[in-house]
């Protein structure tokens, strides 16, 4: 990866357009940050609070570029997942597949990852969820600094076991995320001016409303491909309706869900892991942007579940690999056909957002099956004939103790 990245100016490898976000985007972000303040009015700025943090953390590492020092720190967060993984997968009952998929499956990305700082969040992530069979609390407080660097880590806590578990996490995760958003609103001016970024952004061409705009240009659909809000989007009729419609799916999927939180009566050591890579790929399916380093995240989640034994996710980790792969092929190998709406493009992101669509779906019926299954059966054979003058005692009346409560 650190080969490619010295590389990264091959035109297979995109002419450069990979690092270029970090050494320019990342450090302007840097320049004004330093000064105290979020960009307010860059409509490319649209990120939470924490991730200030994050790009402000390269310019304390001493005797680096701003771009080695990122770098660096990438690096040494990939080897801080890994780590992790591999010593959850050296306890009793787990397996190292987890560490193994980490390190085999971020390369297939190229030298993406370690340009962009997706790493550091999905390290979040992971460290929420692994602690969690030994510290509730640890595990609220990092998802809640998660959330604050890119949102999604939220989501991780939504397969807490109910009860005692959910309450200790959720509460330290509502304490540090808002003690925490309370100290970046007294540190720096404009703190939550990347609110005012989200509302205008439209339909990128990754995303599955956007292939099928792209799809859609074959049969005569006159809309165009244009950068704005820091993404190739789609411009044209009909494409506020697409959006809108990737706002309900995202809205239908949350709803379900939390349907599957309420329903849910079995838990395992894997059921927090599998819940959390549900949720995310069902919103990244749905989501009006997937861009390519959303893959990281897929992968990150998909590594925690396969370091249990108990994990309903192996053939959705497979499906989350091969999509990975593929998108390494569309960006940035294949980008200019993809922007161009080409056939070769467009059959690209069809396969790809195919198989995280399966992923999705997959994913959701996999978990919604593990726990609603019953753990005691009772075969008729079984039960004692009843005594004469007796009555007789159903079967489903005799496997009512395990269930009740």
């Amino acid at each position: 990866m650190l080969w490619l990245l010295v590389h990264n100016n091959e035109r297979v490898l995109g002419h450069g357009a990979v690092a270029r976000e970090v050494w320019r985007l990342y450090f302007h972000w840097y320049g004004v940050l330093s000064h105290g303040a979020f960009p307010a009015h860059d409509t490319l700025w649209q990120y939470p609070p924490g991730a200030g943090a994050v790009l402000l953390a390269p310019g304390l590492v001493p005797g680096l570029s701003y771009f080695q020092a990122f770098v660096a720190l990438t690096l040494a967060t990939d080897a801080l997942i890994t780590a992790a993984l591999a010593r959850a997968g050296t306890r009793p009952g787990r397996t190292l597949l987890g560490a193994a998929l980490w390190t085999g499956g971020l390369p297939l990305l190229l030298h993406l990852p370690l340009a962009r700082y997706d790493v550091v969040v999905t390290a979040l992530a992971v460290l929420s969820l692994l602690t969690l069979s030994r510290s509730t609390r640890a595990c609220g407080v990092l998802a809640a600094l998660g959330a604050l660097v890119k949102v999604w880590p939220a989501l991780v806590l939504l397969g807490v076991e109910r009860g005692r578990p959910t309450r200790t996490a959720w509460s330290w995760a509502a304490v540090t995320g808002g003690v925490t958003l309370a100290f970046f609103v007294l540190a720096f001016r404009n703190p939550l001016a990347f609110l005012r970024q989200q509302g205008g952004r439209g339909v990128q061409i990754e995303s599955l409303g956007g292939t099928a705009l792209s799809l859609a240009r074959h049969v005569g659909w006159p809309g165009r491909v244009r950068y704005q809000y820091g993404a190739m989007e789609l411009v044209g009729p009909h494409v506020h309706a697409v959006a809108t419609a990737s706002l309900v799916l995202t809205a239908v999927a949350f709803t379900l869900l939390l349907l599957w939180r309420v329903r849910a009566r079995r838990w395992t050591e894997a059921t927090p892991y599998d819940a959390a890579l549900s949720a995310v790929l069902l919103f990244t399916v749905t989501s009006r942007v997937i861009s390519p380093q959303y893959m990281i995240w897929l992968l990150g989640l998909a590594a925690v579940c396969l370091t249990s034994r108990h994990t309903t996710q192996r053939p959705v980790a497979a499906l989350v690999v091969t999509a990975t792969a593929l998108s390494s092929v569309a960006y940035p190998a294949f980008y200019a056909e993809v922007v161009g709406c080409t056939w070769t493009g467009c059959l690209l992101m069809l396969a790809r957002n195919g198989l995280l669509a399966a992923a999705a779906v997959l994913s959701l019926t996999r978990l919604w099956r593990a726990t609603r299954r019953r753990t005691d059966t009772v075969s008729a054979p079984s039960v004692p004939r009843s005594h004469p003058g007796r009555p007789r005692m159903s079967v489903a009346a005799a496997s009512l103790g395990d269930d009740r409560g």
